[in-house]
């Protein structure tokens, strides 16, 4: 059986205020176009649809497009889930015109996580889709209060779809964490908690014969070739500029055996880090592409990023090679990161709904917000 395996779309994104819709398009036509010339069995769409819980129109327009011509030419299967960026309702949405024998849609967390079952020439596979879900939703849905942490989570979910899966079946796995051991960009919206990042060990996906993953952005096999992060078709941060997008291509064999294949996409446009004297790059090919300039120059340009969009007109970052710092390890298994002080973790995420960056009287709000609170709990 052959699986497609993309996740992390990130539909309605921009790249520094830089609408992405048309490298979106271009992602989403390669995806149809994979699955025909594949003759694709099953489609996986592993969470992160949308960039936010509510999305622009035009994005949610994009999507459906897209499932239609999935649906129209194509012969696939779809399993997809919500990530930690969806509305779970609005992807269950998705399903309400989907084929239920064919189609896997799943928004929100279950307590029974039936499976997709689908057949080839070998026999069975069961595909079971785990939609992103924190601790208090899952502790609901599996009445336990003994959920704490995304392992919880993701153990509880596991076992209630092991619990539906036949004897002698071959068994995929959809699901978006942060497994141990994993590489991470600055791009994907930290899981981070007090205490520091929690993930995912990969011994709870144990019995699955292939775990396909969304959360990070680089495609990247995680302690075993069968549990994988296809990454995100685009790159959304310069971090990200020497990563190679990529979809993956899933075979099973009649043992449940998994062979992965990449198959890259073609940008639109790529973020790329230049380096060198101002001067130097202007002499540039002109590009489209998203550019951070490193400049070598002992002193100030004037009007040096006026004057570099000229020869590129989507140039998003300027800074001197002086003023930059070394880039700290950020592997999951890596040294331990330190909590982020509260109040710039509140910041970071009312500018990051907000798309703007919040004022110094709100900033000072916060900040009184949360002293009260820490008051609070040192009284009791």
């Amino acid at each position: 059986m052959k699986l497609l395996h993309t996740s992390d779309l990130h539909l309605g994104r921009q790249f520094n205020g830089i609408s992405l819709e048309e490298d979106h398009a271009a992602a989403l036509d390669q995806i149809v176009e994979a699955a025909k010339v594949n003759s694709v069995d099953v489609l996986i769409i592993a969470g992160d649809v949308f960039d936010r819980a509510s999305p622009p129109q035009g994005a949610v327009r994009q999507f459906n497009g897209f499932l239609q011509r999935v649906k129209t030419e194509t012969d696939a299967a779809v399993a997809m889930i919500a990530g930690n960026h969806d509305s779970g309702d609005r992807i269950d949405l998705s399903a309400i015109a989907a084929d239920r024998s064919r189609w896997l849609i799943r928004g929100a967390i279950s307590s029974e996580e039936a499976p997709l079952l689908l057949s080839d020439q070998h026999g069975p596979v069961a595909i079971s889709a785990l939609p992103f879900a924190y601790e208090y939703a899952a502790r609901e849905c599996f009445e336990s209060e003994s959920i704490d942490t995304p392992e919880d989570v993701l153990v509880a979910q596991v076992a209630a779809a092991r619990a539906q899966i036949p004897e002698s079946t071959r068994w995929v796995i959809v699901a978006h964490a942060f497994v141990t051991g994993a590489s991470v960009s600055d791009s994907e919206r930290s899981l981070t908690r007090v205490g520091g990042i929690e993930t995912v060990r990969t011994s709870a996906f144990d019995g699955a014969h292939y775990v396909a993953l969304g959360h990070l952005h680089r495609p990247q096999s995680v302690g075993a070739e069968h549990i994988r992060y296809s990454g995100s078709p685009l790159a959304f941060g310069f971090d990200e500029a020497d990563s190679e997008k990529s979809m993956s291509l899933i075979e099973l064999d009649a043992a449940g055996q998994a062979s992965v294949e990449v198959l890259p996409f073609k940008p639109v446009r790529r973020a790329r880090v230049l380096r060198g004297k101002h001067a130097e790059l202007l002499l540039s090919d002109p590009s489209g592409d998203f550019i951070k300039a490193v400049l070598t120059d002992d002193a100030p340009v004037i009007d040096g990023m006026k004057r570099l969009r000229e020869v590129f007109p989507n140039a998003c970052e300027l800074v001197y090679s002086r003023d930059e710092r070394p880039l700290e390890d950020k592997s999951a298994d890596g040294p331990a990161v330190a909590a982020a002080e509260p109040v710039d973790v509140v910041r970071s995420f009312l500018t990051e709904v907000s798309l703007a960056a919040i004022t110094d009287s709100e900033q000072e709000v916060v900040a009184a917000s949360l002293t009260r609170l820490r008051q609070k709990e040192d009284a009791e």
